[in-house]
């Protein structure tokens, strides 16, 4: 026997039963800065705890793929994407974060996200940034939704989407749960270019997970149609052996805030 004390609802839904719509409100300005850590093999200690992080090749395809679907895109890759970062965000209506975080248990506020310079950030400093100008912010990385909370009051509630609408940003994505590296990336690159074909945020989101649902791209729009990963290493094309429709892949991302 098993107890369940959270689960996104997202993972209960039976996609195939909400007609498909594609909605003219779509997001003021396409201004993405699209961040990400690739070479993020770092040890960084909080409150005498060490916490290891490997490499994720896959966020430099991530941004990358977002830069061709979404011209004009401004990307910080590796070492250029560091804390000051953070001044150059208010310049933006996209902030996109592909990195590593992670969720400090006990002590929420020393929750922190890794710069590509390994230096980081904790939630307790995020509550300092202006984003009043950010229309979304996505925290494509490790259990940034979650937060510390008693049980069935939502844990989403003191963690780093929610509060990057404390800093003024309009929405943002999150995650629940540590995600996967490749199937991420997919995912994403799914829902902008979903977003780039005037959908609201909540339907790009909603269609990305079908494509993954489906193992189709069709469905987003996306040229390529069909499921592809790019190798960081090789440069070549590499399948990605799990299976994208488990809700493992899919369903850990989140809305919160406006989702127009």
């Amino acid at each position: 026997r098993f107890g369940i004390s959270h689960i996104t609802a997202a993972s209960l839904s039976d996609f195939d039963q909400f007609p498909s719509y594609r909605s003219t409100a779509r997001m003021p300005d396409l201004h993405v800065l699209a961040a990400a850590c690739a070479e993020c093999n770092f040890n960084i200690q909080v409150n005498g705890k060490l916490y290891q992080f490997a490499n994720l090749p896959f966020t430099a395809s991530e941004i990358t793929n977002l830069a061709e679907d979404i011209p004009g895109t401004r990307t910080l890759l590796n070492r250029a994407f560091t804390p000051d970062t953070v001044s150059l965000m208010r310049q933006y209506a996209i902030v996109h974060l592909a990195t590593h975080a992670a969720f400090v248990q006990g002590k929420p506020d020393d929750s922190f996200i890794v710069f590509g310079d390994g230096k980081s950030v904790s939630l307790r400093d995020i509550r300092n940034w202006n984003l009043s100008n950010t229309d979304l912010v996505v925290l494509s990385a490790c259990e940034t939704a979650v937060g510390e909370s008693t049980l069935g009051s939502g844990v989403e509630i003191l963690g780093f989407g929610y509060q990057m609408q404390l800093t003024g940003a309009r929405a943002a994505i999150a995650s629940l749960w540590q995600v996967n590296d490749g199937g991420t990336q997919v995912l994403m690159n799914a829902f902008y270019t979903a977003l780039g074909q005037g959908m609201t945020k909540a339907e790009a989101l909603r269609q990305a997970q079908v494509a993954l649902i489906k193992q189709d791209l069709a469905g987003v729009g996306d040229r390529r149609g069909w499921i592809e990963v790019v190798n960081t290493r090789t440069g070549l094309p590499q399948t990605i052996s799990n299976n994208l429709s488990h809700p493992y892949y899919w369903a850990p991302f989140i809305l919160i805030g406006n989702s127009l």
